[in-house]
């Protein structure tokens, strides 16, 4: 059974403290220009690209309003923590870090700790009782407040306000918080799926796409700006579009962003087996701008245990649909992730999981032991899994992943790479970066060593000449950009 009940245990309860903060521990923030800002306000934002485009909204918002952005949380008069409440590590790190400014503020060393996102959302009578000290706390419809939530907490109010989830703002003004020649582009909020493992729809809302102009103006606006890489991002982007014009729209949205001159690539997250179509497949392998990379989040494949889940399909047609993506996209790479422990998963299902992921074969895999979540159909099916046995199972299916992983890695061996630079390494003096075959924040890079320099942003040809873990080594061949 999980650990987080917030009416037996509590928040405080729940999280385990740490001794300190790390200021590293934040999602880096851009700051513009030179010009000193008399209130210094500072973000943490948690879990999932999604939540970080609507962090990067806040943020603009805030530098609009005239305040200064930092870095240093001790240095900070107020400091915003962008919570994630999927499942339970999440929740866990989203009260760490919550308490861990609560601690500084009590200390005199910030003036107000703001909380928002899906955490506040989840649990709104919670973080009111057990976390008092919050001064400003934001549920998913009332994120668009933050400028006029700050300045009342800063003369001492109490702001706490939930609004209609579909007043989260779709698009605006944003300060990248990564790098900055890559950017995650949200082209819709919410879900319909509602899997029975899943808070996101009572979190989020339903779904609701933006509009097609409005992402294809955000994507220009960032290519101007020098972003070369797009990452599309929703909890399903096979559904773009449904909600607004009747029928999946993503293979037309992808025409028109790969007319964008400036971008290099464009890479689309999150899609459900069952809408992934013709038309879809079509356009990745017509478009060179469209990277050969497809995330796939299939859960299981038993097919038992995917009806319990209120997902759709089995082992068999997931094999049948890689045979057929990879067909029609020669050298894709696909990645998915699994869900070890689901209530009722025998060793039967299990051994049918790890035979499935012997034969898909996928490039990029993650594997994450099933979180009960209250408010949800699997949090109250009544054969709840053990823990080790969870974890045991997780384990096991991430050491097959991994020998398969070897596998391919060693096959790549002398062959060349197109690879997005990111940075250097003065430990492993190395550079680094990603190839088509990674996604920002989630999967492996590639170290590279070059006899010149090479400027984060630039695209560089890396032959492969060893590995190490998931990681490939290699050296440069042919520097497309040069200088520090």
């Amino acid at each position: 059974m999980s650990d987080f009940c917030p009416q037996s245990h509590g928040l405080r309860t729940f999280a385990i403290r740490r001794g300190f903060f790390r200021a590293g521990d934040a999602r880096h923030i851009n700051k513009l220009g030179d010009k000193k800002m008399a209130i210094k306000v500072g973000m943490v934002s948690l879990g999932c690209s999604k939540n970080q485009v609507d962090a990067e909204i806040m943020l603009a918002r805030i530098r609009d309003r005239g305040f200064e952005l930092c870095t240093d949380a001790g240095s900070c008069d107020v400091v915003i923590v962008n919570t994630c409440g999927f499942i339970e590590d999440a929740k866990r790190e989203s009260i760490e870090n919550i308490l861990e400014f609560c601690t500084l503020k009590k200390e005199g060393r910030i003036k107000a700790v703001v909380v928002t996102g899906c955490l506040a959302e989840r649990y709104q009578q919670e973080i009111q009782e057990e976390i008092p000290e919050a001064d400003v706390i934001l549920g998913i419809g009332s994120m668009d407040k933050i400028v006029e939530a700050i300045d009342k907490a800063l003369v001492g109010k109490k702001v706490v306000s939930f609004g209609d989830k579909c007043s989260l703002p779709l698009e605006g003004d944003r300060i990248i918080s990564n790098l900055p020649f890559f950017a995650y582009i949200k082209v819709a909020e919410g879900c319909d799926n509602f899997c029975s493992f899943c808070a996101i729809p009572m979190i989020r809302g339903r779904y609701r796409s933006r509009t097609m102009e409005s992402i294809v103006e955000e994507a220009r606006k960032f290519a101007r700006h020098g972003v070369t890489e797009l990452n599309l991002v929703a909890q399903d982007t096979t559904k773009y579009g449904m909600d607004l014009y009747g029928k999946q729209m993503l293979p037309e949205l992808l025409e028109q962003l790969c007319e964008i001159e400036e971008l290099r690539w464009i890479r689309v997250l999150y899609c459900y087996p069952e809408r992934i179509d013709d038309a879809l497949l079509d356009v990745m392998a017509r478009e060179p701008k469209i990277v050969k990379y497809m995330d796939i989040p299939l859960q299981h494949a038993s097919a038992g245990l995917l009806r319990k889940m209120n997902r759709h399909g089995s082992g068999e047609e997931y094999l049948e649909l890689i045979q057929k993506i990879r067909r029609k996209i020669p050298g894709i790479t696909l990645r998915t992730t699994l869900i070890a422990g689901f209530p009722g998963e025998t060793e039967e299902d299990f051994e049918t999981l790890c035979r499935f992921v012997t034969q898909a074969r996928f490039e990029r895999l993650g594997c994450f032991a099933y979180s009960q979540e209250e408010g949800t159909r699997a949090g109250e099916m009544e054969d709840q899994i053990d823990d080790e046995v969870k974890q045991r199972r997780v384990d096991a299916l991430m050491d097959l992943q991994y020998s398969i992983v070897q596998q391919q890695n060693e096959a790549m061996l002398g062959k060349t790479l197109e690879v997005l630079v990111e940075g250097y390494d003065r430990y492993a003096s190395s550079y680094y970066g990603r190839s088509y075959m990674d996604a920002p924040d989630i999967d492996t890079k590639i170290f590279f060593t070059s006899p010149s320099p090479v400027k984060a942003g630039s695209f560089v040809t890396v032959r492969v000449e060893d590995v190490i873990d998931y990681d490939l080594l290699g050296v440069i061949e042919q520097p497309e950009g040069s200088g520090v």
